[in-house]
């Protein structure tokens, strides 16, 4: 099974922290979804499976008509073969959503919402520099699910400097309360050249305390496991059921097609990546033209890939799959490399696989990191 990527490339506003590709101007909106729904046909060729999930990320897609989200998937329906339930997620905004924008989400076959809440504090929001309140975010969760949604992820994110603990716990616990299916919860990150790096750089922001994030990160785990949330993946938590098909997808190292300005392909071996301006992407496909670079990877690649990807996973890395894909030594020289990691009790062994303990989840990085030297 395989899944398609759309990147719709556009933004209310400019968040202190983000450093995807966006525009906050609509102008160049119709001419990018038009040249979106030609790069689907030009690319029909590049999965030959069933399509089982479909992401419209971004960016802010729900900033488009709901007419331009059904265009979008009406042209993957005419290209590509679906499977008979796929999994369609469309990431929102709160300030977003309303009844008849959930009505009609729902009816153009969105079945899935992710929601860009990221805090249910105003000031926090505030200091983000998001577009909208809490109480927007409250009101948005409620109009899905009276809309029919029963599938609806949060985000969430911690760790911002002067953070408190129990601010933190609230906020975990009014995400259990509100009886969502699906939270990704990521520590704020400092990214080059974005609003909030040069906001610390400047000294008109405290820069983020990775003790106090590592702290929070605990708390987290500990609360939503205790709530009956499958920690699946080190930023993800889900109900029983409700894990996210496409991100698994992407864990597993499956195909996926990423169309639009800036969207990432993948298909095991080759990695593909669009062009990062507008005009340019738009330009180029109406030529004929795909504005994209292309890369091999190498085993070694190929290696940190699936190593960086599994390690991340509640599953963790499967040693029956490095024997069939890299060769039954490697996967003996793996062991031998993680018997460190194993006797600290980072990492546990369990039915032919590698996973991290809770404590491992706080050095995961470190851990993928220096398993990637093995494969030479």
């Amino acid at each position: 099974m395989a899944g398609i990527y759309l990147h719709i490339p556009f933004c209310k506003k400019a968040c202190h922290y983000c450093d995807f590709h966006f525009s906050t101007s609509l102008q160049q909106e119709l001419p990018v979804i038009h040249a979106m729904e030609r790069e689907l046909a030009l690319r029909k060729s590049f999965l030959n499976e069933t399509v089982d999930t479909i992401y419209f990320g971004g960016g802010t897609p729900s900033l488009l008509l709901p007419e331009r989200i059904s265009f979008l998937l009406d042209a993957i329906y005419n290209h590509f073969p679906i499977s008979e339930q796929p999994e369609i997620t469309l990431e929102a905004n709160p300030d977003d959503v309303s009844p008849a924008r959930a009505s009609a989400w729902k009816k153009a076959g969105i079945n899935r919402i992710s929601l860009g809440i990221q805090s249910f504090q105003s000031h926090w929001l505030e200091w983000m520099n998001r577009a909208h309140n809490a109480e927007q975010s409250l009101q948005a969760i409620t109009e899905l699910q009276a809309a029919g949604f029963e599938n609806i992820s949060i985000d969430l994110i911690y760790g911002m400097p002067e953070q408190a603990d129990v601010a933190w716990l609230e906020e975990i616990q009014m995400a259990i309360d509100l009886q969502v299916t699906h939270l990704s919860c990521y520590a704020l990150t400092v990214e080059p050249r974005t609003a909030l790096w040069h906001m610390i750089e400047t000294g008109k922001a405290v820069t983020v305390d990775p003790d106090q994030q590592a702290r929070m990160f605990l708390l987290l785990m500990d609360s939503l496991e205790k709530a009956g949330y499958e920690h699946y993946e080190i930023s993800n938590f889900a109900k029983p059921g409700k894990r996210s098909r496409h991100n698994s997808a992407y864990w597993k190292g499956n195909t996926y097609l990423g169309i639009g300005p800036a969207a990432h392909s993948f298909n095991g071996s080759r990695r593909m990546w669009n062009i990062q301006n507008n005009t340019s992407y738009t330009s180029q496909i109406e030529a004929g033209v795909l504005p994209l670079t292309e890369e091999t990877l190498t085993a070694i690649e190929q290696w940190n890939e699936y190593i960086m990807t599994s390690i991340r996973t509640m599953e963790g890395i499967s040693l029956k799959r490095i024997a069939e894909q890299f060769g039954v030594e490697q996967s003996e020289q793996l062991l031998l490399h993680a018997a460190t990691w194993l006797k600290r009790n980072l990492l546990q062994q369990t039915d032919e696989h590698l996973c991290l303990t809770r404590e491992g989840k706080l050095l995961a990085d470190q851990i993928a990191s220096d398993l990637f030297q093995l494969a030479k």
